[in-house]
């Protein structure tokens, strides 16, 4: 038996179970994949810090920058505790041996990303998410921290109110199994994969943290809010990250006009993207006046991208990008402890979470110091836990999920192939909850999804081995997106304003008349386009 179970063994997971260790509780970390793979690999620009290394900065401006990129909808309190710490997670980090670029002068190195106001990004090249990860990975090892993989979480265990464990699918045997510990820290990521083909995440991010909790009783909240990164491949979407604009990379049109300053916050960039897709305008990455010799130091796993995923060479050809899903600002819904609001010995951390600091739209470079500086809160506050042990008595969960299980083994026919339909889905969630949203749309894909979730019983899976059952884990997570989904689609139609990543045409604000003024003048720059003109030809 276990203190503390980590559902996910992402960077929120491990900085959770390291600080939780350190606490002296004993930790149970379970993830559906390795720790490696998870969605904090994926990260590249940087790691937010106001430590001034490279130009001045300063804490208050962290958090300004933060409230002001979150369009105010966030909680000032959790904000300044986070920038107030960001410093201090970077020293901790720096501890345990993450490898972060320096200065001449042997400081950690950093760069500006979109909406700061300041070179503030610590990072380490373009891998900065994968080598904090593995560092992550490597102390927990040391730590001998217990760590369970290929588990899916199935549901948590709920006794009056009070979570206790949950149930998993052992990946590998097929085995439906109960875990309980005194006290459960989800950290399961986000629901990105709502948006397949059209979103910068894995497929695993299915939001199976956020449905438990949705199915346990407990409050999620700010679904709809979903940002979009501006540059993506337009063939695979797959990230070219921010780091490439905040190097000095310009965003230009098939004319070679340079339309938006590439450096406003990304809810900004990715609609005046769009819009010019929309005009049918192909939109694209220059960063070939940086020169070879800085792309392959500061950048080689984006070089490497463009050429293996897209078939350019950024060194010497425009990268064709479009703007996907990236990060989702909604989630469970915690208090100031980061305990789940409505259940009991339960906290969420991460992209699942909803600390109200991300708001309407994230300022890149916070999502590392989130999982980073408020993972490493979240176990030290689930060690203050006083409950007792759970026993081994209460079965009803884990006799429910095996029950389920064994249904979908039974030998039935099925009409419908879920995967086309979650490909379908992908689109029309991009369409019709997208960038740019308007209220018929939106209603009529939600009665779309509840025809598709009154069908399920005409889908299934076909593959009736119980040892690595990827068919299996894929129906149970398409299930997870379906119950996500429509509650992103109900938040939506709900919030009639445009504030960040939720645009809607039917609410344009002032902020919008700006920034549309604000491109204008970068079209009309003639001297800013002769300059750029030349880099372009």
């Amino acid at each position: 038996m276990f203190d503390i179970l980590i559902i996910g063994s992402g960077g929120a997971g491990l900085s959770a179970a390291l600080s939780a260790k350190q606490q002296g509780a004993s930790v149970l970390v379970v993830g559906k994949s390795y720790p490696t793979a998870s969605q904090t690999s994926m990260a590249q620009g940087g790691m937010n810090a106001a430590l001034g290394n490279v130009t001045p900065d300063s804490i208050q401006s962290h958090m300004e920058d933060t409230i002001k990129s979150a369009h105010g909808l966030c909680n000032k309190a959790m904000i300044q505790q986070l920038c107030e710490d960001a410093p201090h997670s970077i020293e901790w980090l720096e501890a345990l041996g993450v490898p972060f670029d320096r200065t001449a002068e042997h400081k950690v190195a950093q760069r500006q990303l979109g909406g700061a106001s300041s070179k503030r990004a610590c990072y380490a090249q373009d891998y900065t998410g994968l080598k904090i990860l593995h560092t992550l990975y490597d102390s927990c090892l040391k730590e001998e921290i217990e760590m369970i993989e290929e588990h899916l979480l199935l549901n948590l265990i709920i006794e009056e109110g009070e979570v206790k464990g949950a149930t998993f699918l052992d990946i590998i045997t097929g085995e439906v199994k109960a875990i309980l510990a005194k006290t459960t820290i989800l950290a399961t990521g986000g629901y990105g994969a709502l948006y397949k083909n059209f979103t910068t995440n894995s497929e695993g991010a299915t939001g199976d943290g956020i449905a438990a909790v949705l199915r346990a009783g407990g409050t999620i909240s700010d679904m709809e809010l979903v940002q979009f990164h501006p540059t993506a491949l337009k063939s695979s979407a797959t990230l070219i990250s921010e780091s490439a604009r905040g190097e000095g990379g310009y965003l230009v049109n098939s004319k070679g006009e340079r339309f938006i300053d590439e450096l406003l916050p990304r809810d900004v960039v990715a609609r005046a993207i769009f819009e010019q897709i929309n005009a049918d305008e192909g939109v694209f990455l220059d960063i070939r006046h940086l020169g070879e010799e800085r792309l392959l130091h500061l950048m080689p796993q984006e070089v490497h991208l463009c050429r293996l995923h897209e078939g350019v060479d950024p060194v010497t050809e425009l990268i064709p990008i479009k703007p996907v899903a990236h990060y989702t600002m909604g989630g469970i819904d915690v208090n100031q402890n980061l305990e789940v609001t409505g259940l009991k010995n339960c906290y969420a951390v991460g992209e699942c979470s909803n600390a109200k600091i991300h708001g309407a739209n994230r300022l890149g470079g916070n999502s590392l110091l989130e999982i980073v500086s408020l993972g490493r809160l979240a176990g030290k506050n689930a060690c203050r836990s006083d409950c007792p042990h759970p026993d081994n008595q209460n079965t009803k969960q884990l006799e429910s999920d095996k029950e389920y299980i064994e249904g979908l083994f039974e030998e039935y026919p099925f009409e419908r192939n879920f995967y086309t339909i979650q490909d379908e889905l992908g689109e029309g969630y991009y369409n019709n909850a997208g960038i740019i949203r308007d209220n018929t749309q939106l209603n009529n894909f939600l009665n779309e999804l509840r025809v598709i979730k009154a069908d399920l019983d005409n889908m299934g899976i076909g593959d009736k081995n119980r040892e690595n059952n990827t068919n299996l884990v894929d129906f149970i997570q398409f299930q997870n997106l379906l119950e996500v989904g429509e509650v992103v689609l109900d938040a939506a139609l709900v919030r009639d304003e445009s504030r960040g990543a939720h645009y809607k045409t039917a609410f344009p604000n002032e902020e919008d008349k700006f920034f549309k003024a604000h491109a204008l003048y970068w079209m009309e720059n003639k001297v800013l386009q002769s300059k750029l003109l030349k880099v372009v030809n």
